[in-house]
């Protein structure tokens, strides 16, 4: 099968079908031509036109077929095509085996150009990739370079309207980049200072500065293509299947053409030239051409399908899964929820002042890199509140802070750190009620008691709702699997609608309830973001990673979801229905075209060119639904 490649671009292979399409012409109007000769009694010279136009018709097929049986040491559909021709003149069908060569090479082409059809996607993402960067001198000047010529730290300017070269981090400047090239998004995003960039993404409305933080080689946009090829090289297990069936199948073929050849000629009374003849149509008809094609069309536009939409397979055979599962495992921080906790409720003791109670706790929480330190650093930030900085931090691992004040010692942390008791006295144990919303509560106390605390949740992702009940609505069960308490997992669980969930569970017993959901349902996806949830992605039947630019994701999943969007997750399990759908009808349509062709052939209806007709008239068909894939799944 033919893959893409940056030297091998999609011209290279319309090319091929094109040859192969002006050489199937040329032998049609020879054999015109032969045809019209031999009416008008020149029949040696027609033969040789005959012959002229095996030559240059079924050169193209010929050569693949020899070089595959000699590849692979078995006979295939192409060289049953040759048999078939060269019978054909052997018994002195000249015409009628000119015309096979034809069809076949018309067919042939034909095949060729729809299957290119399927790599467009790529294509068109290659088409994508810059090969050159204005960098910057350290003169302060520009010169415009290869980008394989560039190393890590190389500094770039990208000027509006230009692709991002490589991947790396804005030094300077403030623009919109379009990342629907990497995630399928169309919306602008905005990038600032710091901010991380993907090659192939378009700077839309200012200049900047960049840093190159990975080789070219090496970018999640290659990254992406290097995928998406691998996974329409990677054939099915249905595929894989096929193939092996083709080199026993010929055989039989094979050795029926050749009990067609006599037996027919001693049972039924017929002539030997009828039964050569019946043999070479059965040679056609029953060649498995239609049956082949049924199952590498339709993966490969549903792969690329994919890729238009954000949603990456390594290959057919997990495409192939998703339409197999019957339930979803997701892990909740980062896959559920936005795994970034905002500040929900702000509560103070009375005849304290908010703003320095705020200020107090934020400061104290400023040198921290936990989420829940940003979280209370953002909630002062947007209240105008400027974190306190004349404090002495000691941290208390497991437990909270500890800060010296002008007024005294305070203490930041949970219930146990800062006095159980003191929590429950403080505004009548409102921390109950919190924690029973499914919020982590955090305390600060002084010498006087509870000053004020800070309730935390993370937020759920805007599509959960709707991709959960998307999945329950195809018959999927659903599970949450997190590390929070009972409390917090109960509420979050009740928010997203999931049928179960299962509360402080760690990674390695994720993995435990994977298999657990493997053995009452028989195939389970697991949804995560791709770093501690990597032994549970490895577990599953098809592991599902937000990908969101992570190289993470990209190593560990089956399946990648480049927007973090849950809804695609439903699209993508449509989009495997619908090619097991397609698949099964092309399978059961080539196989019921080969049958009636061989039962007309032994009841003498069907002659030699309609035989061709038939047999690849349904090779084309079955390719054609297959590139049905392509199209938009509702």
């Amino acid at each position: 099968m033919t893959t893409l490649t940056k030297e091998q671009p999609e011209q290279t292979i319309d090319w091929s079908a094109r040859l192969e399409l002006i050489a199937a012409i040329l032998s049609g109007i020879i054999i015109l031509a032969a045809w019209i000769l031999g009416k008008n009694g020149t029949e040696s010279f027609s033969i040789t036109l005959y012959i002229i136009a095996f030559l240059i018709g079924g050169y193209a097929k010929a050569k693949e077929g020899i070089e595959e049986t000699i590849k692979n040491k078995e006979l295939n559909v192409e060289m049953l095509m040759i048999f078939a021709a060269i019978g054909s003149g052997i018994i002195g069908y000249w015409a009628e085996g000119a015309i096979l060569i034809f069809i076949f090479a018309i067919s042939g082409a034909l095949e060729t150009y729809t299957l290119n059809k399927s790599h467009n996607e790529i294509s068109s993402l290659m088409e994508l990739q810059p090969e050159e960067a204005w960098l910057l001198l350290e003169d302060g000047s520009e010169k415009k370079v290869s980008t394989d010529s560039l190393s890590i730290g190389s500094i770039l300017l990208v000027k509006p309207g230009e692709r991002i070269p490589v991947d790396g981090e804005i030094l300077s400047g403030v623009t919109s980049i379009d990342m629907s090239a990497i995630n399928g998004e169309s919306i602008p995003v905005t990038k600032r200072e710091n901010d991380e960039l993907f090659a192939g993404t378009v700077n839309i409305s200012g200049a900047i500065r960049m840093t190159m933080t990975k080789p070219s080689s090496e970018t999640l946009f290659q990254k992406i293509i290097t995928m998406v090829q691998n996974a329409q090289s990677e054939k099915s297990p249905s595929q894989q299947f096929i193939e092996r069936f083709e080199g026993s199948y010929v055989k039989i073929v094979l050795a029926a053409v050749v009990i067609m050849m006599f037996l027919p000629h001693f049972l039924f009374n017929w002539d030997w030239t009828t039964s050569f003849y019946r043999a070479i149509v059965l040679l056609v008809v029953a060649s498995p051409c239609a049956l082949m094609a049924s199952i590498m069309p339709a993966t490969l536009a549903a792969v690329s399908n994919g890729a238009r939409k954000g949603v990456l397979f390594k290959g057919g055979i997990h495409l192939e899964h998703l339409s197999t599962l019957q339930a979803f495992a997701f892990d909740k921080t980062g896959t559920l929820t936005n795994g970034k906790p905002i500040v929900m409720d702000f509560i103070v003791r009375e005849g304290t002042d908010m703003k320095e109670a705020l200020a107090l706790f934020a400061g104290a929480e400023s040198l921290s890199n936990h989420p829940l330190a940003k979280a209370i650093i953002h909630y002062a930030t947007e209240h105008g509140v400027e974190p306190e900085r004349n404090l002495h931090i000691e941290d208390v691992p497991g437990f909270g802070i500890k800060a010296e004040t002008d007024h005294g010692e305070i203490l930041i942390g949970k219930p146990k750190f800062v006095g159980e008791e003191l929590v429950e006295e403080f505004q009548d144990n409102v921390a109950v009620s919190l924690a029973n919303e499914g919020k982590t509560v955090i305390f600060m106390r002084d010498e006087q008691g509870i000053v004020a605390l800070a309730a935390l949740q993370d937020t759920l992702r805007k599509e959960a709702i709707s991709a959960i009940k998307s999945l329950q609505s195809l018959g999927l069960r659903t599970v949450m699997l997190t590390g929070d308490n009972e409390k917090t997992a109960h509420a979050i669980a009740n928010e997203v609608g999931v049928d179960s969930y299962v509360a402080e569970c760690l990674p390695e017993e994720k993995v435990v309830q994977l298999k657990q959901l493997l053995k009452e349902h028989g195939t389970v996806g697991m949804v995560g973001d791709g770093i501690n949830d990597a032994p549970a992605l490895a577990t599953a039947t098809s592991g599902i990673a937000m990908g969101e630019g992570t190289d993470v994701a990209l190593e560990t999943a089956d399946v990648v979801l480049m927007q973090n969007d849950l809804n695609r997750l439903s699209y993508a399990i449509k989009l495997s229905r619908k090619m097991q759908r397609i698949v099964k009808q092309n399978v059961f349509f080539s196989i019921a075209v080969i049958s009636i062709l061989i039962i007309a052939n032994f009841m003498q209806v069907v002659d030699l060119p309609l035989g061709v007709i038939g047999h690849e008239g349904s090779t084309i068909l079955v390719i054609l639904n297959g590139l049905r894939m392509l199209n938009k799944i509702e």
